[in-house]
């Protein structure tokens, strides 16, 4: 077992346990696929469930993912579908948002969404993450401060951040970037974030250097890469084959919530590889070469 353990790789992701009949024990998500399974082998004395559920292992499986959110959204879509035996929580804690984006002259900016609307961005694992990013936003893209509606403070606080309404524009197009996951404006407002930590580091405010800290954290969760979970509904199915490994992936409503892997020919395996849309195809071959490794 722990030679299959050594062989997950340090990257984000899910795995599952097996036990010796085949049926799933447990699932859980890392950011470190190899380290934390291989805790699982480590001392687990403040754990006694686990503690008593290691014996039952027979075999690891894991999904690689392309961030921790990815792999956030995965074990949550995964366990809100079927929840194993030794899980305790049917889905994640963290509650799911969306960012919308206002752009009218009146009152633009930023709101947290519990209930997408169109246009809006997302979704996001965990209110308090999103409301940071947004603070984040706020702090180097002050769309707020362009409206036609300030009070007075406001309109003090749009003099001394240097915005006007005409500005509003660029702003919008700024931030949509940014939550498009454009790369260019992603680097641009994660530099001017840490200057603001700097400088409020460089003038002894450590309060305010965390506090901008976290929200740069909370930026990166966002923008991070993940296709789990989507506003889109989409309907699909995508696999990938290795020494013949079948791996295939199930996505209900814009959801990836099943994965299933299982011994086939390469004859077998063509008709799913060949319905795998494009976009997929990289994602699917990565674990099923994973799952091949892992047997």
């Amino acid at each position: 077992m722990l030679a299959a353990v050594r062989r997950l790789p340090p990257t984000a992701g899910v795995y599952r346990f097996r036990d010796g009949d085949g049926k799933v024990l447990y699932i859980g998500r890392a950011t470190s696929l190899r380290s934390r399974v291989a805790s699982y082998w480590s001392d687990l004395r403040d754990r006694p469930r686990l503690r008593r559920m290691v014996p039952l292992i027979a075999a690891v499986e894991a999904v690689a993912c392309d961030s921790v959110h990815e792999a956030a959204w995965l074990e949550r879509n995964l366990l809100g579908r079927r929840k194993p035996r030794w899980n305790r929580a049917r889905d994640g804690q963290e509650s799911t948002v969306h960012i919308g984006l206002e752009s009218g002259p009146r009152t633009p900016g930023l709101r947290i969404l519990y209930t997408p609307k169109p246009g809006c961005f997302g979704p996001y694992l965990g209110g308090l993450r999103a409301r940071n990013a947004v603070s984040a936003l706020h702090r180097i893209r002050p769309l707020a401060y362009t409206g036609a509606g300030l009070t007075g403070a406001e309109r003090d606080m749009a003099q001394a951040r240097g915005v006007t309404p005409g500005d509003r524009e660029q702003l919008v197009a700024s931030i949509t970037a940014i939550l498009g996951r454009d790369p260019v404006e992603l680097d641009r407002a994660r530099t001017d974030l840490i200057a603001l930590r700097e400088r409020a580091a460089g003038n002894l405010s450590f309060e305010l250097a965390a506090e901008i800290h976290e929200e740069i954290a909370a930026l990166d969760w966002i923008a991070s890469p993940q296709r789990t979970a989507t506003l889109e509904p989409a309907e699909l199915r995508a696999a990938g084959f290795a020494e013949g490994v079948l791996v295939l992936f199930r996505v209900r409503a814009g959801r990836l919530d099943e994965w299933t892997q299982r011994a086939s020919t390469p004859e077998r395996a063509r008709k799913y590889l060949a319905e795998t849309p494009a976009e997929w195809r990289p994602f699917a071959q990565r674990n099923a070469e994973l799952a091949a490794g892992l047997q």
